[in-house]
């Protein structure tokens, strides 16, 4: 009888070790996801004022779209949360179509070679973000499926576990760009 109390204690013990581990492996996942797609946003951060200069020699009365790059830029990107990551770079998002519009306003500026160079590096850079938003939004639902299944709720609960906030596009963003 006291054999089977200890191996019904130590399976239990053992279940426990397996879901904390199991937790922290996904909090990890989604940890590194982050990262790895906070590297493209960082670049693309770092790309916009390169691209606003050029755009500024061609464009000087389309300042309001600038202006809004600009104050979002003014932010020191290392000092935002996770939060403010996603947050900040969904509002870069809404204001990058609007500088394709004034390019396409601007013949010269289209022309421009640093210009089609910046655009490229640009879409390349928002292929990548698309990339790793995947992935990040794929881990983060990992995480938070797995700390939603009872009983695995109430230990991670316990433990502080969290569940990670998804990646998700803007409202402005799910539309349809209105060409004119």
């Amino acid at each position: 009888m006291l054999k089977t109390g200890l191996l019904i204690t130590l399976v239990i013990i053992a279940g426990l070790i397996y879901i904390y581990n199991k937790a922290v492996q996904y909090k990890n996942y989604v940890a590194e996801a982050f990262a790895t797609m906070d590297v493209y946003l960082k670049k693309r951060w770092d790309l916009l004022p390169n691209l606003l200069e050029t755009v500024k020699q061609y464009t000087a009365y389309e300042k309001g779209i600038l202006t809004d790059v600009t104050k979002i830029r003014a932010q020191n990107y290392a000092n935002l949360s996770l939060h403010d990551k996603i947050n900040t770079n969904v509002e870069l998002s809404n204001l990058l179509p609007k500088i394709n519009a004034i390019a396409e306003n601007y013949p010269d500026l289209k022309s421009n070679q640093t210009y089609t160079l910046l655009m490229q590096q640009m879409s390349d850079i928002e292929n990548d973000i698309a990339n790793s938003r995947k992935y990040y939004n794929g881990t983060v639902r990992e995480l938070n499926t797995f700390l939603q299944i009872f009983p695995i709720n109430i230990l991670t609960a316990a433990c502080g576990f969290k569940q990670a906030e998804m990646f998700e596009i803007s409202a402005d963003e799910r539309r349809n760009i209105k060409v004119e």
